[in-house]
């Protein structure tokens, strides 16, 4: 059995032999053949030679082809900020002040933007890799490219101007129907629709707004295109689980802040797949490779049978992620009871790391903290930031902000010492105020005010 094979088999809910295997590896494909985040994303020759290099290290039953959220923003208006080491992030927001809907005729083509490049690597690693290699088709969710194309605004239109969010989000779901269009006829065998923003909301607001478009489209794929789905939420998405299972995906995917054992019970109720979670920073980038074995061994180990079941990193990989790290989560995947023997008196090493917290009960001015996954690559981490961002050009020098970015050890040492239990998360003056719900600027406005 092949590696696609085993992944179609999944996604048919059927029981297999092992779980399958998919390494979420985007711009940490061009780390493999020493190109940066920017070249992997826009040179086409860079790309293709990335991703082979992916298929030949981590030989992945499934393997994204490009992660980029950011791709049919720039189609639709918006700037990006490039980085080396991480996607492009969105610096401007082409309906900021004007709530109005972007004309179909703006839709992306085949030839819009990078598309013309994106789809000849995705025909070119279809011909590569093929025949044994599901290959996924990532496109941006409905809700985050909205978020994109508004800004932080959409989460106050979402109780001031509730017909304008719903007329947005019928735009991007027909976005993400035509970029479905293009990813398939490029050959794409899983379509899967990344919204990390999904995360940030509440399940009502998620029946209310994302209900619709998201059944409309994933039955769209599913009878119109016989393609399968996968739907892709970064963040604390615990409480939405049941209701994205209820649109009717073929699979879900999540990071390291959800219970993935938890949420298969709710999947397996709804007969959907579920993948993930492998942490990204402590485990995938910072831990050994006994370490990635080893976390993945268990988690293996708690699964009563190989059925509706990925493994998968939480998200796209951190691009400096080492590439060992990477091979012994795979080897424990190919080969678990090898895997199992080999770290089953295995420990994992402390970090010794000293982190001294601020004085939260004689502070000169509030201070407000924002604990992310990264800002520059993790979209809701972005949005978050971003609430924090306004919070400060609105207050000035009367209050302080600072960013703890997950991807640095002593950052790590310093959730674990402050008890964050999930990012992206704000704590003003040391106490918890908004966790895995982007706050409208009101919101922190009153929050902050409530402590000067």
């Amino acid at each position: 059995m092949t590696g696609k094979e085993l992944i179609f088999q999944t996604l048919r809910h059927e029981p297999t032999p092992r779980a399958p295997w998919v390494p979420f590896a985007g711009v940490h494909a061009g780390a493999l053949v020493g190109a940066t985040a920017t070249q992997v994303l826009t040179d086409e020759e860079t790309l293709v030679r990335a991703l082979l290099e992916v298929n030949r290290l981590y030989k992945p039953d499934g393997q994204p082809v490009v992660f980029d959220l950011q791709l049919e923003a720039e189609v639709l208006g918006c700037g990006l900020v490039w980085a080396d080491d991480c996607p492009p992030s969105v610096s401007s927001h082409p309906l900021a002040d004007t709530m109005t809907v972007p004309c179909r005729c703006t839709l992306p083509t085949a030839e819009s933007g990078r598309m013309p490049m994106v789809l000849s690597a995705m025909r070119r690693m279809k011909e590569a890799v093929g025949d044994t290699t599901a290959l996924y088709g990532l496109l941006c969710g409905p809700f985050t490219l909205a978020s994109h194309l508004r800004g932080n605004d959409i989460f106050m239109d979402m109780f001031d101007d509730e017909d304008y969010v719903k007329d947005l989000l019928g735009f991007c779901a027909d976005c993400a129907k035509r970029m479905s269009d293009l990813y398939l006829d490029a050959g794409m065998d899983v379509i899967a629709v990344v919204d990390p923003l999904v995360s940030q909301i509440s399940s009502d607001h998620f029946e209310e707004f994302l209900s619709a478009p998201y059944t409309e489209l994933f039955r769209y794929l599913r009878e119109e295109k016989q393609a399968f789905s996968s739907f892709f939420v970064c963040g604390n998405a615990t409480r939405n689980i049941e209701v994205m299972c209820r649109t009717a995906p073929d699979s879900i995917s999540v990071d390291e802040n959800v219970d993935i054992l938890a949420a298969k019970a709710i999947c397996d109720k709804y007969n959907v797949a579920i993948g993930g979670n492998i942490p990204l920073t402590s485990i995938m980038l910072h831990g050994t490779q006994q370490d990635n074995m080893k976390f993945v061994a268990d988690l293996l180990a708690q699964l009563p049978e190989y059925k509706n079941f990925i493994v998968a990193p939480g998200c796209d990989m951190p691009y400096a992620v080492p590439v060992e790290n990477t091979i012994g989560a795979a080897q424990a995947v190919l080969e678990t009871e090898a895997v199992r023997e080999m770290v089953k008196n295995y420990v994992a090493a402390e970090d010794d790391i000293a982190v001294e917290l601020p004085d939260y009960e004689n502070l000169p001015r509030p201070l407000i903290e924002v604990f992310t996954l990264d800002s520059a690559t993790c979209a809701a981490c972005t949005y978050m930031m971003g609430a924090a961002n306004v919070a400060k050009d609105t207050f000035g020098d009367a209050i302080d902000m600072v960013e703890y970015k997950f991807t640095l050890k002593e950052n790590i040492a310093r959730c674990k010492k402050m008890g964050v239990k999930n990012l992206p998360s704000i704590y003003i003056n040391g106490k918890l105020k908004f966790s895995s719900i982007i706050p409208s600027k009101e919101e922190l406005e009153a929050a902050v005010r409530e402590v000067l």
